[in-house]
């Protein structure tokens, strides 16, 4: 609809000025009409004549009913309730479809995100970037891109060594026979608890620290060697795997998209180092007190060490190994990172590298960063020190709230109270999550939108919904014009990458059928036929905007 008429407009304005002047349509309030657009203002002097001029031949459009000058030459348009209607009868023949677009048709995306590291915990960031990057893929696949999705985490590196110091010494030596003792079900989060107690002992003990440091050059020599049978491998490689099944058991519960490939740092690293190697001869890094830097600082940048000079690869190095193995595996048009804000000028320093090799890559990636995730008047913390906010802390303080709010379905209501209450912040800043708002039926939350989902369908599922044709009154005509939305809402987020965009827009759709609810009667009324229609239309478009959050629409509550 918007496409249609945005065309026509364009078609207007070439024909009475010979202009090309972009056409943007924006909405303005309700009672100023349907569009508004400041194309006569685009057209040099005059902008109240040339607007007349534009308004002149609209309202010649079948689908205008009214079109105004407002302001310096503003023009308002109010769109006939047929063209309203064909919306109507577009979301019911569409269904599901409905919102969809082909901004991305037949583009290849890889969206990394989770990236959580064996050997330590997944906090309430990697929770966070899971269920955030969860939706934007939905999104670009929403917009006809062929999504991969990929997981990065550091299964080499000194938190590894930090762990494997402490589980040996809980083991009394190096004895994987022991490792059968751990319950099943505290496996990963023991492995977690270790991490706590080696970093502890690395910053306090200089004895500790230089054999958490032999033991971070035996796990690099397990990947050169291939070693799976010593006493020691054989403790690296079952608690890597327990953490990962850790890890593949919350996005389950989180019920979000199976990832296509989990990168380790051991597959990129091998990469990175001949990378780095090969920009030594070149001049784009150099040796200094025996480590391997860039220096970033005529680029505005800093310098990071991307070989130590113990001879170790850095996160740099393996960032960039990353990199290139992502566009080996895809030759992606767009790759898309989401992290926290935190390695900002890391990262910067990190392209800075794979720009000297490969600028494509750097032209094709996006960076997306937000902050800290904090309960409502809570406090930063870090799993190094072993208070960290963990995902399941966050997970479990929406449950306890949920019970108390006596909620039914109880983990659908769960996520659905979670996923909306980190999405409908704007990516960037931090995240402030509070469990008791977020699991209320009353206010802006994923839970509400449920509960709006299921108050439409128990109207529905009284009677079968026809498909008619009425004249609107005004507040049919005021949800038929939000119903109208989705597919512009969808398209700023895909384009923005902001899921909060989404959120925003399905909170005031639900309570424009609140108010159209209250002030109406639908079964046993005359107009029953065309209120059940468009309540169909609604409950579609809700669906489809929860499906784009991860939310499940539920019929009851």
């Amino acid at each position: 609809m918007k496409e249609v008429l945005a065309s026509e407009i364009k078609q207007i304005v070439q024909e009475l000025f010979g202009s090309k002047a972009k056409i943007v349509l924006t909405r303005p309030e309700s009672k100023f009409g349907d569009f508004s657009t400041n194309v006569a203002m685009q057209l040099g002097r005059a902008p109240a004549e040339n607007a007349a001029k534009i308004i002149e031949k609209l309202k010649r459009l079948d689908e205008v009913a009214e079109a105004t000058i407002a302001g310096p030459g503003f023009i308002n348009i109010t769109l006939t309730d047929a063209t309203l209607q064909s919306v109507i009868s577009e979301v019911l023949d569409k269904k599901e479809a409905y919102g969809s677009n082909k901004i991305y048709d037949g583009k290849t995306i890889v969206a990394e995100y989770s990236d959580p590291n064996p050997f330590k915990v997944l906090h309430a960031g990697h929770l966070y970037t899971t269920l955030t990057g969860d939706v934007i893929a939905n999104l670009l696949e929403t917009a006809g891109a062929n999504v991969k999705l990929v997981n990065f985490g550091g299964d080499v590196g000194l938190h590894v060594g930090t762990t494997m110091w402490a589980i040996i010494q809980e083991l009394g030596g190096e004895h994987p026979e022991k490792l059968a003792d751990i319950k099943t079900e505290n496996r990963m989060q023991w492995v977690s608890e270790q991490y706590v107690k080696g970093t502890k002992a690395f910053e306090g003990n200089e004895a500790a620290k230089d054999e958490i440091r032999d033991i971070n050059k035996r796990v690099y020599a397990l990947h050169d060697t291939n070693d799976h049978e010593s006493p020691f491998a054989q403790i690296y490689w079952t608690c890597r795997q327990w953490s990962y099944d850790g890890f593949n058991e919350l996005y389950r519960s989180l019920r979000v998209a199976p990832f296509d490939k989990y990168y380790p740092e051991s597959e990129t690293t091998e990469l990175g180092v001949e990378t780095v190697q090969e920009g030594l001869k070149r001049g784009v890094f150099e040796n200094s007190d025996g480590a391997v830097v860039l220096k970033g600082e005529s680029a505005g940048l800093h310098t990071r060490v991307f070989i130590t000079s113990e001879g170790l690869p850095t996160y740099e190095t393996k960032d960039l190994g990353l990199a290139l193995t992502k566009w080996q595996d895809y030759r992606f048009d767009l790759s898309i990172m989401i992290t926290g804000n935190d390695i900002v000028e890391y990262m910067k320093v990190v392209q800075l590298a794979l720009k000297s090799f490969q600028p494509e890559i750097c032209e094709r990636s996006k960076h997306i960063t937000h902050g800290m995730l904090k309960l409502a008047g809570g406090i930063k913390m870090s799993s190094r020190k072993g208070n960290a906010l963990l995902a399941s802390d966050v997970l479990e303080s929406a449950e306890k709230a949920s019970k108390a709010h006596s909620n039914n379905d109880q983990q659908g209501t769960v996520l659905a109270a979670v996923k909306y209450a980190f999405l409908k912040q704007r990516i960037g800043g931090d995240i402030i999550y509070d469990p008791e708002e977020s699991v209320s039926i009353a206010g802006n939350s994923g839970p509400y939108l449920q509960y709006a989902h299921a108050r439409a369908m128990s109207i529905l599922l009284k009677k079968p919904t026809p498909q008619v044709d009425y004249k609107l009154d005004v507040s049919e005509r005021q949800l038929v014009r939000k119903i109208s939305e989705l597919p512009e809402v969808v398209e700023a987020a895909v384009n923005e990458l902001m899921p909060h965009l989404v959120c925003t827009y399905l909170y005031e759709l639900a309570q424009e059928f609140n108010s159209f609810y209250e002030a109406n009667r639908v079964i046993g009324e005359p107009r029953e036929d065309m209120r059940l229609t468009l309540i169909n239309a609604y409950v579609t478009v809700l669906k489809n905007g929860l499906k784009l959050l991860g939310i499940s629409a539920p019929d009851h509550m």
